[in-house]
């Protein structure tokens, strides 16, 4: 008799469990609000495909996502990776910070058996939810052998995305899910899982017991100074550019950022423009040996791996050299 591979889910709450008063409704409903037992009820194909077991870590809409809950997240990920029979992990999360999560996760965990995120556009409730086939298509990626090895996966719409490449490109769309400069390592359809390219691996990092405060600011026409000297006064660590084009920042900004890294604050130049590089250095600027540059992460990706960075040592900041081949990396 062949014994069906064991996976569990880690729920965190989400539109995937949302819920709203009328089935017509896929745009207004309360996030967070249906079990993760409920949520697998529905979907009995699971049960032909996996022994299934679930833990509500958390119950939250993921704009409200903390670094509390990751931490939580991942402890819960390591202790039933170590389990000897679990075959995969699923975690069910809302799309509004999945792609922080993500980050967070491919960033400090590595493991042998696939770690998969799933979520959805639309409520559970809802006439043509989404929901129910991203559950089982990541049931079938988690089971699949040829997804071990690739660090963390997100499963939506059919696509396999890295963890570290995939971004949330669309408010309300199913395919809101993309990896702009790479594409998806892979496809679901029906029980067919294909896997085209390798993930990206990079170092993995401690799961901080305290973060440091970085934040993320913007640069855009006529800016003020005002938030960066308030960031800096206020005891900021690290400072997320989200640049125009290829890294650029107002000459005023420039100034004022110039001035949070003498004073120890590591600089990051990402860009606001949703796909690209940033070159290193973006621009021929006096200060380009002293801000690093994102690569090809977006602002948001850019301050997990930076604030996982400085949680772990705190001379980076003045070490842009060091941070940069981090970034590089990644």
């Amino acid at each position: 008799m062949t014994v069906l591979p064991r996976i569990v889910f880690l729920a965190t709450g989400g539109t995937i469990a949302g819920s709203a008063s009328s089935a017509a409704s896929a745009a207004s409903y309360r996030a967070a609000t249906v079990p993760v037992s409920a949520l697998l009820s529905a979907v009995p194909a699971i049960g032909a495909l996996a022994r299934v077991e679930s833990e509500q870590v958390a119950q939250v809409d993921s704009k409200d996502m903390r670094f509390e809950t990751w931490g939580v997240l991942a402890a819960r990920v390591a202790h039933w990776v170590a389990q000897p029979d679990v075959a995969g992990i699923v975690i069910t999360h809302g799309t509004d910070t999945l792609e922080e999560t993500a980050m967070f996760l491919h960033a400090t965990q590595r493991h042998a058996v696939p770690v998969v995120l799933t979520a959805a556009m639309r409520p559970s409730t809802s006439l043509s939810a989404d929901g129910p086939l991203n559950l089982l298509d990541a049931v079938r990626v988690a089971t699949h052998p040829d997804a071990a090895g690739h660090g963390v996966l997100v499963v939506l719409n059919q696509q396999i995305h890295a963890a570290r490449d995939v971004t949330k490109a669309h408010t309300s769309s199913v395919n809101a899910f993309v990896s702009p400069l790479t594409g998806p390592v892979g496809f679901v359809q029906d029980d067919f899982v294909r896997i085209v390219r390798p993930a990206r691996s990079g170092a993995v990092w401690p799961v901080p017991t305290a973060w440091p405060m970085v934040e993320v600011i913007a640069s855009y026409a006529n800016p003020g100074r005002v938030v960066v000297d308030a960031l800096v006064a206020a005891g900021v660590r690290g400072l997320v550019v989200a640049a125009a084009g290829n890294g650029s920042v107002h000459e005023a900004l420039i100034d004022a950022l110039s001035d949070a890294a003498r004073a120890g604050v590591a600089v990051v130049r990402s860009s606001r423009t949703g796909a690209g590089h940033v070159a290193i250095p973006a621009h021929p600027e006096p200060e380009a040996g002293v801000f690093v540059s994102a690569g090809d992460l977006n602002p948001y990706k850019a301050r997990t791996v930076l604030g996982l960075a400085l949680a772990a040592d705190p001379a980076l900041a003045a070490d842009p050299a060091k941070l940069q081949a981090i970034f590089a990396a990644i």
